[in-house]
């Protein structure tokens, strides 16, 4: 397909924004980067859980590098005081893992190699942008050193700083947590520890409050203590550090590789577009990393944003399709926010009332297995389901369900993303983010998409990715039914005895089409 001419602006080349650049050059549409840093720095961790979903964007993007240099950990084990209360142990999907622990240093850096050999990715640092200009035609993006970019379309990535979003008129309304979190990255062979994520209620070496240990690649692993609110790093420094490590994992040799201190927030912006500029990432929310929805929520972000910006820069679709935008991307912070918000209470109780309750649910868990439930150590992320959508075409056969119990996943609806599963030779996502994808099942006619030219669209027999029909019983097809499915791999509609109307009007919503 050959490329559109005027380049969108990204703001920001951290793994979001650069996640929104190399998807849009997917779709054939250039893109320039404007960071504010006049090169990469290498620090910390910082984000380092992944999930599998977001991984599979990034092999979409060109960056499966990510999953196969993370480290798939496998149990999750949680205590209180000295004592196991339970465990999970992830399942195997047989295809991308269902999470990877890896540096965001270590993605940053992938993803900066993918960039560089994209040729419709520039990426230019050392360029703040002060000002985002609209008119009718774009916006005129401006930098602190007296250029500018004249874009289209803005994709707005620019972190925690609110200098940007607040030029536009948007607020970020929250809270933020007194509690502080001392963060450090060591390097030591742990045996047993390898692939175990442990969580900490209340141990006898941080009383009163929590601590959580991650493997990370390369021997190393992510401790993070929750610290009073005057807790002070620099006085932390020599004897006091090395206790807190020691009392973790004994006289064993380890180095200190980094280490920093974090306050934690919950926020989500007014709204996510302000005209010709989508904010993603951390600009638009920012959330306590318990549960890993910061990251994993940003690179959902960056691909809503880009397939959306690429289908109207294309013509494919109208400019209304934008307003989708918000419409999905604020309603899957909120629910972040809901979810995270909530953990964060539990860790880090605000009221009499709320630690009388976060004690309660403790000693009980310790009593009675049943009772485990009650324990809130974070909700692993997960994609949101877009059941609510103006893009989705609801199926009384299919309803939706709201949010699933925890560890589970949402039953195939429309606006749910198809689950993943291995193909002979691959997994069926890979073939599902090409445009829009009808499944169909035996007895549906092959001429559905007939006469649909002017978006790209193909149809594939489920029967013929996998005869066994082992693949129809894994996603719950049922015979006679077609998924139309968008190109984020979200099912757009589940349509049952379909006719070439039916599916014209599908994909008319899904498009934002009148």
């Amino acid at each position: 397909m050959g490329a559109a001419a005027a380049p969108v602006a990204v703001v920001g080349a951290g793994p979001v924004g650069l996640t929104a650049a190399l998807l849009l050059a997917r779709w054939g549409v250039p893109s320039v980067v404007l960071e504010r840093r006049p090169r990469r720095v290498e620090a910390g961790s910082r984000s380092i859980c992944q999930q599998g979903d977001v991984l599979d964007i990034w092999a979409a993007a060109g960056a499966g590098a990510i999953a196969r240099e993370g480290l798939a950990w496998t149990t999750a084990r949680t205590y209180h005081r000295d004592r196991e209360l339970f465990s999970w142990t992830f399942d195997d999907p047989g295809t991308l893992p269902p999470c990877v622990n890896i540096s965001q240093a270590r993605t940053e850096r992938l993803l900066d190699e993918r960039a560089a050999a994209e040729p419709l990715v520039e990426v230019r640092w050392g360029s703040e942008v002060t000002a985002l200009d609209e008119d009718g035609d774009g916006v005129t993006v401006r930098c602190a050193d007296g250029s500018s970019v004249r874009a289209p379309y803005v994709i707005c990535c620019s972190g925690g700083r609110p200098e940007l979003r607040e030029s536009l008129g948007i607020g970020l309304p929250g809270e933020s947590f007194e509690d502080r979190f001392l963060i450090v990255d060591l390097r030591a062979d742990l045996p047993g520890r390898e692939r175990e994520r442990r969580f900490y209620f209340d141990p006898p070496w941080n009383p009163g409050r929590q601590v959580l240990i991650h493997p990370c690649p390369d021997s190393c692993y992510r401790i993070d203590w929750q610290v009073p609110p005057d807790f002070s790093l620099a006085a932390e420094t020599g004897a006091a550090l090395d206790r807190r490590i020691r009392q973790i994992i004994g006289s064993r040799p380890y180095e200190v590789v980094w280490a920093s201190v974090y306050t934690f927030h919950s926020r989500v912006a007014d709204r996510m577009r302000a005209g010709r500029v989508l904010l993603a990432g951390d600009c638009a929310h920012q959330y306590a990393p318990f549960g890993a929805r910061g990251l994993n929520s940003g690179v959902p972000d960056a691909e809503n944003a880009a397939w959306k910006v690429a289908f109207v820069l294309r013509g494919w679709a109208p400019p209304a399709l934008l307003d989708s935008y918000d419409a999905e991307r604020r309603a899957a912070a909120l629910e972040n926010l809901d979810v995270t918000t909530a953990t964060m209470r539990f860790l880090a109780p605000q009221t009499e009332r709320e630690h009388a309750a976060r004690a309660g649910a403790l000693e009980r868990a310790a009593a009675d297995p049943a009772a485990v439930g009650a324990v809130d150590s974070g909700r692993f992320a997960e994609p949101f389901w877009y059941t609510a959508s103006p893009l989705t075409t609801p199926d009384p056969a299919r309803p939706p369900t709201g949010r699933p119990p925890k560890g589970a996943v949402h039953p195939p609806a429309p606006g749910v993303i198809v689950p993943d599963a291995p193909l002979p030779g691959g997994r069926l996502r890979e073939l599902l983010r090409d445009g829009f994808t009808l499944l169909l099942t035996p007895g549906v006619e092959d001429d559905l998409a007939a006469g649909i030219t002017d978006v790209p669209l193909r149809a594939l027999r489920v029967a013929d990715l996998d005869p066994s029909g082992g693949l129809a019983a894994a996603l719950g097809l049922r015979p006679g039914e077609v998924w139309v499915v968008r190109p984020d791999a979200h099912l757009a509609a589940t349509l049952r005895a379909p006719t070439p109307d039916a599916v014209a009007a599908a994909l008319r919503r899904a498009l934002a089409r009148p």
